[in-house]
């Protein structure tokens, strides 16, 4: 579980917790100050537990579903972990355009970059950045090249005691 996961069962704990007060006849006030938050939102809470009891406190999943189901996204990880080569891409390297054409070609879905981000994120997936350097990449030879070549063609500062050449130069 993600730490934002843990987060949204702190604040659902909270709200049942205050919803509970509230319809033990606690005022607005006093659950406020017990639960630690302002009494605008205890207000809320209220209107809501009117409306629909303490269900209606339950956590609410926010903005559109992805729309990929359960067994989807297992889907998804899988075809995921085996690598944008697999799929037909040029690079192992997968971005935001990639993963959104894969859903779109396994699953029928366009989804927006955004949207395909937030899928990611959900599946535990984070930003990662390539090294830049090519995997035939000869260390051995780039060490000995810094010590042999490169002193060699490194220009080296004049000696301070010759003259300049300047024109502007006092001599």
């Amino acid at each position: 579980m993600g730490k934002s996961e843990k987060v949204a069962r702190e604040l659902q704990r909270r709200r049942l917790r205050g919803g509970r007060l509230l319809l033990r006849g606690e005022s607005q006030a006093a659950v406020a100050r017990r639960v630690g938050v302002t009494r605008t939102t205890v207000s809320d809470w209220n209107e809501r537990l009117v409306a629909g009891g303490l269900e209606a406190l339950e956590r609410r999943p926010r903005g559109r579903p992805s729309g990929l189901d359960h067994a989807q996204r297992r889907e998804l990880m899988r075809v995921l972990m085996r690598g944008a080569l697999a799929e037909g891409f040029a690079t192992d390297l997968w971005t935001l355009p990639r993963v959104g054409k894969l859903i779109e070609r396994h699953f029928g879905r366009a989804y927006s970059e955004s949207q395909v981000w937030r899928i990611l994120v959900a599946l535990g997936f984070s930003c990662q950045r390539p090294s830049g350097r090519a995997l035939e990449r000869n260390e051995g030879a780039i060490k000995r090249w810094e010590q042999v070549r490169w002193p060699a063609l490194k220009k080296t500062l004049p000696n301070k005691a010759e003259s300049s050449s300047s024109s502007t130069s006092r001599d």
